[in-house]
């Protein structure tokens, strides 16, 4: 456990001015998005820039794709929350039905296991299940939050949650400290949004 601890505490101190630069970049964008702010999008898109070549580096190329299309998603979500915003009554948080989420979950599920298979038959992947299973899911999720979809916030929870082990696994340890992080703003995310969707629901009856 002290051995540990004390390889944690060098990878903390070794962490290049590039990983802070987009923890806290992450870390910004994940508050904003819970106060559903729109500044949200640009510091994303400012971290994700950060972790594409981070991740490249260490062999996480499901890492780094995934990370580019967080860019993508980033503009997106951008252009979407600011067309929302235009219009006050359109700017709502809303639910997919139980079946629809099984739905994603299956599909999303098949593609993680034959990317894993094939990431780990034919390249130096590293991690290629847990990888494969945080990217595939997070494709969804990150959609999910440019639609202001209640549930992303459970679907991160677990997505992070693996990402821990992941991260730490291969030295990023402030990485690891913000993923951490991350699984307690999922859950402070969730009871914020619930409270402003049921108080839409009720304005709207």
């Amino acid at each position: 456990m002290n051995d540990f601890l004390n390889q944690f505490i060098e990878q903390l101190i070794a962490t290049s001015f590039l990983e802070w630069v987009a923890v806290i970049c992450a870390l910004t964008y994940v508050i904003l998005a819970i106060k559903e702010s729109l500044w949200c999008w640009p510091a994303a898109f400012v971290s994700t820039s950060i972790y594409i070549f981070l991740f490249f580096d260490v062999n996480l190329y499901m890492e780094s794709l995934l990370n580019i299309y967080y860019l993508s998603m980033a503009v997106y979500g951008w252009q979407q929350w600011h067309k929302r915003t235009d219009n006050k009554a359109s700017v709502v948080i809303n639910r997919w039905s139980l079946a629809f989420h099984l739905k994603a979950i299956g599909l999303t599920s098949i593609a993680v296991i034959i990317t894993a298979f094939l990431l780990d038959k034919y390249t130096n992947q590293s991690l290629a299940l847990a990888d494969s299973f945080t990217t595939g899911f997070a494709l969804l999720t990150t959609y999910m939050v440019t639609q202001k979809v209640l549930e992303n916030w459970l679907y991160w929870l677990v997505i992070n949650s693996v990402s821990i082990f992941i991260y730490v696994s291969k030295g990023f340890a402030l990485t690891s400290i913000l993923t951490v992080l991350y699984v307690i703003l999922s859950v402070y995310g969730w009871i914020a949004w619930k409270k402003i969707h049921e108080q839409q629901s009720l304005s709207t009856t």
